[in-house]
């Protein structure tokens, strides 16, 4: 009794990403003793982030991974931020085999923070067009909120985690809580203008995003400090300049002395009591010795990332749920959904030759979705945004050595501008775009692995060719010249934008989820990340997986204190 009494807590969490910390903060801040479990290492802020500072020579390998050591990460070798500086934050194919029956890229970062550490940090309110979408087109199923909902929630979490961005009073992107905003290169100005010129639904804004341009006493109070515009955020950032579980939502939670961590904690399953008609726990695989552990709560938050919240639902079997916790309505698994990032279009600009940048920023341009908003007038359902960035090439001379060269490169010359934009589209969910359990292969742990079949479809090519157009009028229509489209042919999953599976609604016999993340059969199970979301949008998830953390948990303890849970 007193063994398991120590393994006993108000809640737990599964996960300590953007989500999981937002949790942690949230159940430990209202009074709750809460376990929070994670599958990896832990990773104290600053203290761990061993190549924060590392000058480019300082690099054994001068940011290039060995080959022999890139094979171990077959799949994260692929995505963008892959490098000798970042590779310890990434994780290894063999730490959680899984199976491929469409190709797609699971990239995983399994350590306390998560992928918190390693996100792109863009973060757009989304609008009613995007909650209403579904409802308007016909496909995947009525989202159960629409953005009066989210509104005070959305305000909430800005506040906390410093969101920096304009008041661009636009319909389709609300504007937010925002500290002062990063500034737009001259000619990203100037396609700004023409696009305003030319037409009336597209704008050229700053992205808004979670770095510290200022830090205000609700930053400093956790011990965060004003972003230096270093444009290192990836390897960690000692200054807390940017948002992470990390530097914010778990110094919170541990300074109410409510929180206890425990890593290298791979969940296995979610217990199910049947006389209690409720969760009771959870199973767990200890990473280092192998050894099955059972921590046990009254509620518990599901934050582990999409794919693994899926596996472990799927995994969590009984009698009463023999196809997955709460999976009555046999949608669990299903209609995973992500967002394209195919497209893409670069070009140069003679003009402004006046003109430089200076500096660094940790952000880029933004253009919000203008396709399909308020009519459906291509061939194609939903739309995209985009992400714009303009600077000066270096001429940087290339057959010199020795002094010459030296001096080359202490006096850089300057050429043309350079243009690049890049398409983040919308995919709709579908039955069949599915993970599931395999009923063979297992895991190092004795875990099932999962089987993904997720893949792109006609209404994304379309989208892809009409992003080509688009930008091709307006890039032309601006004076840029040598225009090219790409195909970056970047496979699902890529993005780390995997959203779906254990989907929000109204009716329990089409989502897994209702209004408040909470499961529909089973009342003390909450999830709230991107397995949650019944569509996708156009703008990165993470800021409404933490407003819609923060909600969630803000009706769990009031169900709480009603008995309800």
């Amino acid at each position: 009794m007193n063994a398991k009494d120590k393994r006993t807590f108000d809640a737990i969490v599964i996960g300590s990403g953007i989500s999981g910390g937002w949790s942690a903060k949230e159940l430990t801040e209202k009074g709750l003793k809460t376990l929070l479990l994670d599958r990896g290492r832990d990773v104290k802020h600053v203290a761990d982030y061993p190549t924060t500072s590392l000058n480019p020579w300082e690099f054994p390998h001068r940011g290039q991974v060995p080959t022999e050591l890139k094979k171990e990460y077959g799949i994260a070798s692929k995505n963008f931020i892959f490098s000798e500086a970042t590779s310890h934050f990434l994780t290894k194919d063999e730490e959680q085999a899984y199976i491929q029956d469409k190709p797609y890229d699971w990239i995983r970062a399994y350590h306390v923070g998560g992928r918190s550490l390693l996100w792109g940090r863009h973060t757009q309110r989304w609008s009613d067009f995007d909650f209403t979408g579904p409802a308007r087109d016909g496909y995947a199923v009525d989202w159960p909120i629409r953005y009066k909902d989210l509104a005070p929630w959305y305000s909430y979490v800005e506040k906390f985690v410093g969101i920096s961005g304009n008041k661009d009073g636009l319909e389709t992107l609300p504007d937010g809580d925002f500290i002062k905003p990063y500034e737009l290169s001259c000619v990203e100005k100037h396609f700004g203008q023409v696009l305003k010129n030319k037409y009336t639904d597209r704008h050229v804004i700053i992205a808004r995003t979670a770095n510290l341009s200022q830090a205000d006493k609700i930053h400093r109070d956790v011990g965060r400090s004003q972003c230096q515009n270093r444009t290192l955020c990836e390897r960690g950032c000692p200054y807390g300049g940017y948002f992470s579980s990390n530097s914010a939502t778990l110094p919170a939670a541990y300074h109410t002395g409510n929180l206890t961590l425990k890593a290298h904690s791979v969940v296995h399953s979610i217990m199910y009591d049947e006389k209690k008609n409720k969760a009771i726990g959870v199973r767990v695989v200890n990473a280092l010795t192998h050894e099955m552990e059972e921590y046990y709560a009254s509620i518990i938050f599901v934050n582990a990332s999409p794919l693994a919240t899926n596996l472990i639902l799927l995994n969590s079997i009984s009698s009463r749920f023999p196809n997955g916790l709460g999976n009555d309505s046999g949608i669990l698994g299903t209609h995973m959904a992500f967002h394209s990032y195919r497209g893409r279009i670069t070009a140069e600009y003679d003009g402004d030759l006046e003109y430089k940048t200076e500096g660094k920023r940790p952000t880029s341009g933004y253009i919000p979705r203008f396709r399909n908003v308020y009519k459906q007038e291509t061939d194609f359902l939903r739309g995209y945004a985009s992400n714009l960035s303009a600077s000066r090439v270096v001429l940087n001379a290339k057959d010199l050595v020795g002094e010459s060269l030296k001096n080359s490169l202490l006096a850089q010359k300057l050429g043309h501008w350079h243009i690049n934009v890049g398409m983040m589209g919308e995919t709709i969910p579908k039955a069949h775009s599915t993970v599931r359990l395999d009923g063979q292969m297992k895991d190092k742990y004795g875990i099932p692995q999962l089987r993904v079949s997720v893949a792109y479809d006609e209404n994304d090519e379309k989208m892809l060719k009409d992003f080509h157009q688009q930008f091709t009028e307006m890039y032309a229509a601006a004076g840029f010249t040598n225009i090219q489209p790409i195909d970056t042919k970047r496979l699902p999953g890529n993005e780390n934008h995997e959203m779906g599976g254990a989907r929000m609604g109204k009716d329990p016999k089409t989502s897994v989820l209702n209004a408040f993340n909470q499961m529909h059969h089973c009342k003390n199970v909450f999830v709230t990340d991107g397995s949650c979301m019944t569509s996708t949008s156009t703008q990165n998830p993470s800021l409404t997986y933490m407003a819609l953390t923060a909600r969630a948990v803000d009706y769990a303890i009031s169900e709480k204190k009603k008995r309800n849970l």
